[in-house]
């Protein structure tokens, strides 16, 4: 069911947003993607007469109030997107927050406090009740956080059950799943995958997913260092993750078995400190990495290769950095395989995590076909097929 299902009109309507957003130094957000990915539902619902109960999480309070991670600052900060007052609860449940609630009036919006203050917004189980207080306070539910739609929390999936046909998908919700439902299911070939981030141990269903659809794999950053040892490379002080050595190589093998090229660093730029200004020099990946050096971004005949073999691309999904771009001498690698994407006349899908922190960066957004505002979701919706934030929605009657 998606928002354009129900009538809204004069009801109090409960948002699940993802104003999970990231702050600078001084405690200012850094970047706003997600709350103006947000801004189409809100405004939907503005303009079809009804109040709006925002309601969404920040960082990782652990179950503790925690001024840190308040979300006063998305308050501010959507107030001035939607040039209108946008009032803040010191809690997201209570007598208080239920008063508020109940005398909002049409055309009113209401963020609710971080929900993650409360152990049982992650662990529903612990307090069955959280959910139906979060309920209680309006008239219809709507999913828009497309972010978190792969955890079973209570404001994702458990609260869905508090609204019979009034639980819907918002627009963003909508947007996500159609564009990487109908692109990445079935997508145009070749369809190229490239994954990078730290590590294999959260990628490794979705690397063994991929390897069935793409037409090749490219992996980059942290985590190519333990498919390097995998493969008997020698990697210095590299990451990587010792545990999942057999599961790299059972990879490998699968690849090899059913002629899926898996393109990894032919070259490496390293480092002898994990530092922005640590000396470097570049390794062949066949001759290994010295004793007391790290691994830190991909070399340049590798963005050379890269480059080459993407240029017939109809498809390519990225998720994670090459290389540990938030050092600026580390980014080269990221920021390269980023323009030669945002060149190609493909369907391009940015999923979700650092890699659009890279493209905000270099101002490349309007180049993608799509940037998804989930990294983990993404990266499930592609393993599963579906996501427990959207299995508990209504269905259309």
């Amino acid at each position: 069911m998606n928002i354009k299902d129900l009538d809204l009109k004069g009801k109090t309507v409960l948002i699940r947003v993802d104003f999970n957003v990231p702050f600078d130094a001084q405690g200012k957000i850094s970047d706003d993607t997600r709350i103006q990915a947000a801004l189409p539902t809100i405004q939907y619902v503005l303009d079809k007469g009804a109040s709006i109960i925002l309601m969404s999480h920040l960082g990782r309070p652990k179950g503790e109030k925690n001024p840190k991670f308040s979300l006063k600052p998305c308050a501010k900060r959507l107030s001035e997107l939607l040039n209108k007052e946008v009032r803040m609860a010191s809690d997201c449940i209570g007598d208080e927050v239920e008063d508020t609630a109940s005398n909002l009036q049409p055309g009113e919006l209401l963020l609710l406090e971080n929900l993650r203050f409360h152990p049982a917004e992650e662990r529903p189980d612990v307090n069955p009740q959280f959910a139906k207080d979060l309920a209680k306070l309006a008239d219809v539910y709507i999913n828009d956080a497309f972010g978190t739609a792969h955890r079973t929390h209570s404001s994702t999936a458990t609260i869905a059950q508090y609204f019979p046909n009034h639980a819907a998908a918002g627009l963003l919700l909508q947007k996500e799943i159609s564009f990487l439902g109908d692109n990445l299911k079935n997508p145009k070939h070749p369809f190229y995958a490239i994954i990078g981030g730290a590590k294999v141990s959260s990628k490794l269903g979705v690397l063994q997913s991929l390897l069935t659809k793409a037409d090749a794999l490219f992996i980059g950053g942290g985590m190519a260092y333990t498919f390097l040892k995998a493969q008997g490379h020698a990697i210095g002080n590299s990451l990587y993750e010792e545990d999942l050595l057999n599961e790299a190589k059972k990879i490998l093998s699968k690849a090899k078995a059913q002629k899926t090229p898996i393109f990894l660093p032919l070259d490496v730029v390293i480092a002898n400190e994990f530092a922005n200004e640590s000396e470097q020099k570049i390794a062949e990946t066949t001759q290994g990495i010295p004793d007391g050096w790290e691994g830190m971004d991909i070399g340049p005949v590798t963005q050379k290769q890269w480059t080459n073999t993407l240029q017939n691309a109809q498809t390519v999904f990225w998720n994670g950095p090459l290389g540990v771009f938030e050092f600026p001498n580390f980014a080269k690698g990221t920021n390269h395989i980023a323009k030669v994407l945002a060149k190609l006349p493909a369907t391009t899908i940015i999923g979700g995590g650092d890699s659009v922190a890279a493209i905000n960066k270099l101002r490349l957004a309007k180049d993608f076909s799509h940037i998804s505002t989930g990294g983990g979701a993404s990266l499930e919706y592609i393993e599963y097929g579906h996501l427990p934030g959207i299995d508990a929605l209504a269905e259309k009657s």
